[in-house]
């Protein structure tokens, strides 16, 4: 696998930063329990972090690290403001619902920690790519938890009620998200583990044929 597609599935297979780093949980558990939250979350996380990364990366960067965690901080809090403004139109209910978790998004792990740690040593493209990578990851998982949990906590999808036999009341609360989210790395675990298996062992097929 090249360099480039390690960074275009890192982010959802690889290092998923949800499944696999346990990043930006605490909206996915509180507020995921709707696919009209979720898209409300997935909308202001995408949209924050790229954007904040972005315009990060021009940073000079001779600047002392906390300086630059500071200015980080700011940039995205810049980019907070239009954001909110247009959620406020577009998801207005869930806004109100989402609460205090919404302008945390603005200060998540990708964009205060993993810049210096990861985008910032790569070549713009390649950073552009695994940015974008891992932000799919984090609206995979958010669009997952929230469809699954309002399909069977309300019997609704989008807010349309639909036939289902069974209602787990708990899954609308915070520790159903836990549970269910719990569940997830555990079989995003496995399933990784059986994908690192297979790559593994096609690997050493072929180098058996090379050595014949």
């Amino acid at each position: 696998m090249t360099d480039r597609k390690k960074s275009l599935l890192g982010g959802v297979l690889g290092d998923n930063i949800v499944l696999s780093g346990l990043m930006v949980i605490s909206p996915v558990i509180i507020c995921g329990d709707t696919l009209k939250n979720a898209e409300a979350l997935i909308y202001a996380f995408s949209a924050i972090t790229f954007l904040s990364v972005l315009i990060s990366s021009f940073v000079p960067k001779k600047l002392p690290y906390t300086a630059k965690v500071i200015i980080y901080a700011l940039i995205s809090a810049l980019v907070y403001i239009p954001v909110k403004l247009a959620a406020r139109e577009f998801y207005p209910e869930s806004i109100e619902r989402i609460g205090i978790y919404y302008p945390l998004l603005a200060v998540n792990s990708l964009i205060v920690f993993q810049t210096e740690a990861k985008f910032f040593r790569m070549k713009k493209g390649d950073m552009i790519i695994s940015l974008l990578s891992c932000i799919v990851g984090f609206d995979i998982v958010m669009l997952l938890t929230g469809f699954t949990r309002e399909l069977f906590a309300y019997g609704t999808i989008n807010s349309r009620i639909v036939d289902v036999n069974t209602l787990i009341g708990g899954l609308s609360q915070p520790f159903g998200g836990f549970i269910f989210l719990g569940l997830m790395c555990g079989a995003y675990r496995f399933i990784r583990g059986l994908v690192s298996r297979n790559s593994n062992n096609d690997v050493r097929s072929d180098a058996d044929v090379s050595d014949k």
